[in-house]
This record gives structure tokens, C-alpha cells and sequence, in this order.
């Protein structure tokens, strides 16, 4: 009586297809030679801080009532950041991959991005509107900055992901 054996060797297992980089020889070189990156590099931990500042901002205005001035300012400066990286990405997205918006692989975190600029354009519309009493302005802000946290999530992660890659290539 024979065993059959239910293991199976690595020869005997399936060729996986290898994962698609992130980016090419060509997108890599081009990456590190535009001066999109550094400007990419710079804006990215200058809106985060923003960011904290407001939250604290607008957190300090929803405990107290107080400091509703400093806490729409805040906002209204985290937009305009948020505005500036956008748009210098999508030139940075130009340089790198050929198309201002949408390559492959930035899509997903490029179409939340746009979520992220709705929510705080929707923001300056209802504070110039008055559309919103200032405690609803405050809690649109802060929707808003939870997209952020999600977005900012997700180009850690391809940063993360790009540094694997640029290891397994050495």
C-alpha cells in the first residue's frame, strides 16, 4: 500500500505572476530628479502639523466655546495647504508617470484625495455661507480631518511600499 503524500514541493507550486511596482526604472529615476519630491517632501509633515494645530484648535472650541476665530483660521489654513499639495502633486504625478492625476499607482489614494478637498471646500461653502452654525462648521472641519487621516494612511503606506521595493531591487 503506497502513502500519497498531501504535501507539495516548491518545484510542484504555482509560478505566482510578480506584483506590479510601484514604480518602473524610468518613474524611479524620474522621481528622484524632479524637484517635485523635495517640494512633495516638505508639504506633506507641513500639513500634518497644521493639521494638529487645528485639531487642538477646534477641539479647544468644541470643549469651551471659546477660540472660534483661531479655530476657523486654522481650517481655512489646513484648505489652502491641502490645495497647494494637491496641486503640486498632481505636477509631481505629471513628471513621474506622465499624467497629472489617476496613474496606476497612486489611483485609489488620487480619487480619496478629491473626497478629502469636497469635505473642505464644503467647509469655506458653509462658513461663507452660513450655511452651518459654527458648532456644525466645527464638526464638518472635523469629518474632514478624519478623511485626511485616511488619505495621509494610505501614501504612508506607499511610501512604506516603495522603500520595500527599492530594498528587494538592491
Amino acid at each position: 500500500m503506497s502513502v500519497v503524500s498531501t504535501e507539495t514541493t516548491r518545484a510542484q507550486m504555482p509560478i505566482a505572476a510578480p506584483a506590479r511596482r510601484l514604480y518602473s526604472d524610468a518613474e524611479r529615476a524620474r522621481r528622484d530628479a524632479t524637484k517635485w519630491t523635495l517640494v512633495q517632501g516638505i508639504l506633506a509633515p507641513l500639513q500634518f502639523l497644521v493639521f494638529l494645530v487645528s485639531v487642538a484648535l477646534v477641539a479647544r472650541y468644541l470643549l469651551t466655546g471659546a477660540g472660534y476665530d483661531a479655530a476657523t483660521l486654522s481650517i481655512i489654513v489646513k484648505t489652502g495647504v491641502l490645495l497647494t499639495i494637491m496641486v503640486t502633486g498632481a505636477i509631481w504625478e505629471k513628471v513621474v508617470f506622465g499624467q497629472y492625476l489617476f496613474a496606476p499607482a497612486f489611483f485609489w489614494e488620487d480619487v480619496f484625495s478629491f473626497g478629502v478637498i469636497a469635505l473642505h471646500l464644503l467647509y469655506v461653502f458653509a462658513l461663507l455661507t452660513g450655511a452651518l452654525a459654527p458648532v456644525g462648521l466645527m464638526y464638518l472641519a472635523l469629518a474632514a480631518y478624519a478623511a485626511y487621516v485616511i488619505n495621509a494612511g494610505q501614501f504612508i503606506w506607499k511610501l512604506r511600499m516603495a522603500r520595500l521595493d527599492a530594498e528587494a531591487r538592491q
